[in-house]
């Protein structure tokens, strides 16, 4: 059922040691079929280089497995969550890859700047608040993807503009149309947290990029009136 869903969600996984996002089993990537409501992910607990692609978890949009001889990530309900919530989301993926989850036990979103930052992501990568005892109590994976929806609705982000998002003393989450985009953002992520920190070390008084600088390197790639690419 759903073989090539699994076979691009293998693949994708398989990045996030390649692209040094991940140590041990610290990550996962899904996707889904919009179409059936059910999505791929990987494998809880599962080391990358004992998988392969029949071994990725179908999961439905009430968190239920589908198929899969493995329990699924252990942070599927936040993907649940989220899917729900973008519905033009169709990849995401978590990791503790390291400068971004710095940045999230620090509490700080993760300001643009420069072009590189905005070449992918529209303003600061937000962090959002730390779950409640109540919250992590009652249902922490739920509950983590709840909060992010309910940001980006409350802040009216849009989640394909801000693709990425950090969640305090936990780590980053990204997303795309698809798994391969997906990481692709988590890899940009990864690297802007890098030199963000790197430019507050060098100039501890630095300010954002101008906005009508980032206005202009997020709009060259993105919307009716982009240029950049063939």
């Amino acid at each position: 059922m759903l073989e090539e869903l699994k076979k691009k969600v293998y693949e994708a996984n398989m990045l996030l040691p390649k692209y040094n996002l991940v140590t041990f089993t610290w990550g996962n990537v899904s996707a889904i079929d919009r179409e059936q409501g059910i999505f791929a992910i990987k494998p809880s607990g599962v080391e990358y280089d004992r998988l392969a692609p029949e071994d990725m978890v179908l999961v439905d949009l009430e968190g239920n497995k589908v198929e899969g001889k493995f329990n699924p990530s252990s942070d599927t309900p936040t993907h649940v969550e989220l899917y729900k919530a973008f519905a033009q989301v169709g990849g995401i993926v978590h990791t503790h890859s390291s400068y971004a989850t710095s940045w999230a036990q620090a509490g700080r979103g993760i300001p643009c700047y420069g072009t590189t930052h905005a070449d992918y992501i529209y303003g600061e990568v937000p962090c959002v608040r730390c779950l409640t005892k109540e919250e992590i109590d009652e249902a922490y994976e739920k509950n983590t993807g709840i909060l992010i929806a309910d940001y980006y609705k409350s802040m009216k982000k849009d989640p394909a503009a801000v693709p990425a998002v950090l969640c305090k003393n936990h780590g980053p989450f990204a997303w795309g149309k698809d798994a391969l985009e997906a990481v692709h953002n988590a890899v940009v992520l990864e690297e802007v947290a890098k030199m963000a920190y790197r430019t507050e070390l060098i100039n501890v008084e630095v300010k954002p990029a101008p906005q009508e600088l980032q206005d202009k390197h997020y709009y060259r790639k993105h919307g009716e009136n982009a240029y950049y690419g063939q």
